[in-house]
Order: C-alpha cells, then structure tokens, then sequence
C-alpha cells in the first residue's frame, strides 16, 4: 500500500508560480506511474499530468502544457508539481495519485488509479 500527502497549495496572485509536493511512504515508490488530477468547486475531477515510473515518459492536459512540469524523486519517494503563469481558472483542489496497473494510455482516467492523496487547495486570484 501507498499513502500520499500531498503538500505546498496556496493562495497566489495570477502569473505567479506554486510548487507542490507528493510525498509516498512506502518502499516500492519506483513501481508507481504518478498522476496529478484537481477538482474545482462544482466540477468533475480533471486530469492535470502522468509521469511514468522512472520520469521517462510525461504528459500533461492541453490546459497545463507549457506552464506546468510534473517531475519525480524516486530517491526521496516524492513527486512534484511546478506550477508557473497560474491562471484564476487553476483554482482547485490538487491530487497526487498512484498506480501499479494503470497505462500511459489509461493515465488520465482517475478510476484507474488505486492511491490518493487528501489534497491541497490552490487558489489563484485575479
């Protein structure tokens, strides 16, 4: 099993910069593709990034492309999520998720992702 939390969520003005952090306990961090997902108010769960097992293999919602980098430390058991140029629009609860079985094709479907995180709020204001 994997427990994830989830850390570095805040209120921040639009154009600036938030960094979040995924922490994993466990020993088997490496055998997890990670993906990031969020949830504003009265909307469906989203997809935001995937990165694969070993970082090789990263993609990322046409809504985040060029402003957000997921990156990983399997050394650390940590994920990351840089997040630049935030937009009012960005405002939502982030999740960190994890999977043993889940595909790069199947990666931004949140049903196939069997560990979440409680979630940190980001709010951006205009």
């Amino acid at each position: 099993q994997v427990q994830l939390v989830e850390s570095g969520g805040g209120l921040v003005q639009a154009g600036g910069s938030l960094r979040l952090s995924c922490a994993a306990s466990g020993r088997t961090f490496s055998s997890y593709t990670l993906g990031w997902f969020r949830q504003a108010p009265g909307k469906e769960r989203e997809f935001v990034a995937v990165i694969s097992l070993n970082g090789m293999h990263i993609y990322y919602a046409d809504s985040v492309k060029g402003r957000f980098t997921t990156s990983r430390d399997n050394a650390k058991n940590t994920v990351y999520l840089q997040m630049n140029s935030l937009k009012p629009e960005d405002t939502a609860v982030y999740y960190c998720a994890a999977s043993s079985r889940v595909s790069l094709a199947s990666s931004r479907i949140s049903s196939t992702y069997d560990y979440w995180g409680q979630g940190t709020q980001v709010t951006v204001s205009s």
